[in-house]
């Protein structure tokens, strides 16, 4: 026999340990062939005024195994404490977040029978970055952080994916109508890689409608790639309408390690009671075991559990008219395990001949024309409570090499042609701009609003890429 396969084991909080214990039972009995190390995170280590919530021995384990199986934590609100699951994400570089939403109808119900949809989430940037200013009294700015290379390497990720796994169609969601940059690089890439891939239908939606279309006619999507935001908040839409978030489990996939874990919380309210469903975490185990080399042990546990859906034994989130008895945390488990070696009369059996796509996608850039880049301007934040042709009169006087072109406020032109009652924020952007501008420019500029006790609380310097502007225009500008 093969030596075990070393893997990091995280019980987490509220009803994480209950279904931690019931998924480690199954896979024991299964002859998962691993090596447990327990590491203790989350609620506890938050409690010692560990911030972060995992300590230095956990990230050793973390190091040496590259493979962790996380029930939920749970992070306290407020005081300055950061979500472990970012953390983690981010430290191992977990780029690509998997997640099959799958319906077992009609031992679970579902008003659509046929869904079977991937979501590949980019898990390291945009909004979850968490780079937050506070710039004013009235105003916070949250940034959202889209890079090529980010985004290159999770598309082609989703593209390889499918590939690997048979499936037929990849679909882009994005905002590009509105963030037309950060969205509109996204998109552009997608199909520029798309190409590379003539076997796999593409496709474009933005996301407000596509979530719609997730929750009204999820059958018509097969793999869905998207930022981290947009993925977070499908995610949970396709897992609900597929019939119980409780039954999702999910991958965070990165060059050098893996995490798996259910998609739900922690349920601090029933823990304790033994009545909570391990089939998420129990997914995402059924995920670990084909990243790590054991498919043939992955197609047991799996087609076990489907049989034991089939059998009607279920826990109570899922108990409806199909099902033959309700049973607890530790009875469903046991249920499984009976079940080992049998195959689903009615659902799809599962084969997991080779491992499915884990580990960095390869990752070569998309060739782009090359541009100049040039500076143009700045844009100065300045904060202001007065009225705004009393600022532009002060800011008028400092043109040089740079001159005031426009006002915004919360995006929107207020100068030149302000309009009276327009509902106004504390914080004003003032665009300046040259056919000489420079750093010391820019600097000689901010040397005289500083010295007339103007506060500026920010800068944005204005870039542009041959004829395609680096910056977008104020709404009405």
């Amino acid at each position: 026999m093969t030596e075990a396969k070393p893997v990091t084991v995280a019980y987490g909080d509220g009803i994480g340990p209950e279904i931690m214990e019931a998924t480690l039972d199954i896979l024991r009995e299964a002859k998962a062939n691993i090596a447990v190390e327990t590491i203790e995170v989350g609620e506890k280590q938050y409690k010692t005024g560990n911030t972060s919530g995992i300590s230095a021995s956990a990230w050793e384990s973390l190091r040496r195994t590259k493979v962790l199986l996380k029930a939920p934590i749970t992070t306290p609100q407020g005081g300055g404490y950061k979500s472990l699951n970012v953390t983690m994400r981010k430290t191992l570089g977990l780029y690509a977040n998997v997640r099959p939403c799958v319906c077992y109808y009609p031992f679970v119900k579902t008003a659509h029978p046929a869904m079977d949809l991937v979501i590949v989430r980019e898990n390291e940037e945009d909004l979850y970055a968490g780079i937050e200013y506070q710039l004013t009294v009235d105003a916070v700015h949250c940034v959202k952080l889209i890079t090529r290379s980010g985004s290159e390497r999770i598309i082609r990720y989703a593209f390889e994916y499918a590939v690997q796994n048979g499936r037929k169609k990849v679909t882009c969601m994005s905002k590009d109508n509105i963030m037309k940059l950060a969205d509109g690089m996204f998109h552009k890439l997608f199909n520029q890689i798309g190409e590379e891939y003539p076997q796999i239908a593409k496709e474009h939606y933005i996301i407000d409608i596509g979530t719609a279309r997730i929750a009204s006619a999820p059958e018509r999507f097969d793999v869905i790639v998207t930022e981290n935001l947009y993925g977070d908040i499908i995610s949970d839409v396709a897992a609900e309408v597929s019939g119980s978030v409780g039954l999702a489990g999910s991958s965070n996939i990165g060059t050098n390690f893996a995490m798996f874990e259910a998609i739900h919380g922690s349920a601090p309210d029933i823990a304790g009671k033994n009545i909570a469903n391990p089939s998420g975490l129990l997914n995402g185990a059924i995920m670990m075991l084909i990243h790590i080399g054991q498919p043939e042990v992955a197609s047991v546990v799996h087609n076990a559990w489907l049989a034991t859906l089939e059998s009607g034994i279920h826990t109570g989130d899922i108990f409806n008219e199909t099902s033959r008895e309700k049973v607890c945390t530790r009875e469903f488990a046991k249920a499984v395990i009976s079940h080992l070696g049998k195959s689903p009369k009615t659902l799809r059996t599962v084969n997991y001949k080779a491992a499915e796509k884990s580990g960095a996608a390869h990752v070569h850039a998309v060739a782009s024309a090359p541009e100049e880049r040039r500076l143009v301007g700045a844009d100065i934040f300045i904060h202001w409570q007065k009225e705004v042709e009393d600022l532009v009169n002060l800011l008028k006087p400092f043109a040089g090499e740079l001159k005031l072109q426009t006002i915004s406020n919360k995006g929107l032109k207020v100068w030149p042609d302000y309009v009276p009652g327009m509902n106004l924020t504390d914080q004003f952007n003032c665009r300046f701009k040259g056919d000489k501008a420079t750093p010391a420019a820019i600097a000689d500029l901010l040397q005289k609003i500083a010295g007339s006790n103007i506060e500026f609380i920010k800068i944005e310097n204005l870039y542009e890429y041959g004829a395609r502007l680096g910056y977008t225009l104020g709404q009405g500008e």
